[in-house]
């Protein structure tokens, strides 16, 4: 884990912020999303563990980089856990909301002086909440900078399905369900990401582009998440998305 899967700091942050730079958006520290990982029904759980779908499950929330290696999970949470106290109840939006994770100070988006220094941000889709250091797509229609950013947001948000379309794919016990308790699957996904990053850590960006074949494969053990957030979005998130959208519309941009 401290090889393959430690946890970034400061330094390491701004590097993986320069690797998303390359892929035309700045300050960008992590593409996120969450999967539910399919187990079998444990003994005496009731329905602790029976998520929307109608199957027992652990959610697994994954952060991911330019290179498609995962560089925060936090695999705690219950599959039953509610839309809006998966990622709040994580040990990741915990220490997100605590500001403890050694996130850089904001800064200067390049050649945008004019709107002042701007936070490093997350992205994901309409499944997570708008934070300030968490974008998420504008909802409905949209034309102009807002649909300019979504294409933007979602060329990068790209890198963690690919990254989970590559796991299940390569690792084929997500295949099926997994009939051992839920800290045997635990286990067993963080190891599975952890020989993931292995394979891939020296990989550059330019050269870590999968397959198509290996990013669409179908998987029983692996579920897309509903609403991992509540969607009241404080001013403060609003005004940074809006930063964003007006840059993305720049020369610079």
């Amino acid at each position: 884990m401290e090889q393959y899967m430690p946890v970034p700091d400061t330094l390491e942050w701004r590097k993986i912020a320069a690797g998303f730079a390359k892929l035309a958006f700045p300050n960008c520290i992590g593409a996120m999303d969450g999967k539910h990982v399919v187990i079998e029904a444990p003994p005496n759980s009731g329905s602790v563990y029976y998520n929307y779908k109608g199957t027992f499950s652990i959610v697994l929330l994954a952060v991911v980089d330019a290179r498609y290696c995962f560089r925060l999970v936090d695999i705690e949470a219950y599959g039953s856990n509610s839309d809006g106290g998966t990622l709040s109840a994580s040990a990741f939006g915990t220490a997100l909301r605590q500001n403890t994770l050694g996130i850089p100070e904001d800064t200067i988006l390049p050649g945008a002086e004019y709107l002042g220094p701007m936070p490093y941000v997350f992205v994901a889709d309409e499944a997570f909440p708008l934070r300030r250091n968490i974008m998420r797509p504008y909802p409905g229609y949209n034309i102009g900078e807002r649909k300019v950013f979504n294409n933007r947001l979602s060329h990068v948000r790209r890198m963690v399905e690919c990254a989970f379309g590559i796991l299940a794919s390569q690792w084929r016990v997500y295949r099926r369900v997994l009939c051992v308790s839920p800290e045997v699957a635990e286990g067993v996904v963080k190891a599975t990401c952890m020989l993931h990053n292995f394979m891939r850590w020296d990989t550059s960006i330019a050269t870590a582009l999968p397959s198509e074949a290996a990013t669409s494969e179908s998987s029983e053990g692996l579920q897309h998440t509903p609403r991992l957030g509540a969607n009241n979005a404080g001013r403060e998130a609003v005004a940074v998305r809006e930063k964003f959208a007006q840059y993305f519309m720049t020369e610079a941009g």
